[in-house]
């Protein structure tokens, strides 16, 4: 059996994967409040106060992740790979807890 040891490439793909959302959830927030005809203030607070609405942008800034997924895939960097999909699935307790609790 071939057990794979955590590197430092791992890392950069879970940080690069935690970081991209939040880079991307104020252009989405941006996006969306101009193509609807609302003041981005309105969609921030929106975002903060009303979970249901919190998740939706938080989900859809998670989506830019599989850019880089790609990426690193196509430039065969498995590694960074793997450290993205599991900083992207590092979102999904809070997300779950948000929608139930």
């Amino acid at each position: 059996m071939n057990i794979k040891k955590w590197s430092i490439d791992h890392t950069k793909g879970v940080l690069i994967a935690l970081i991209t959302p939040f880079i991307f959830l104020p252009i989405i927030l941006y996006l969306f409040s101009y193509l609807q005809g609302y003041y981005f203030e309105q969609f921030w607070y929106k975002f903060i106060n009303i979970s249901s609405f919190q998740i939706k942008m938080l989900t859809l800034s998670i989506i830019p992740n599989l850019g880089w997924f790609y990426l690193f895939l196509n430039k065969e960097i498995y590694n960074i790979s793997m450290g993205i999909i599991i900083g992207s699935l590092m979102f999904a307790p809070y997300i779950i807890f948000i929608k139930f609790f």
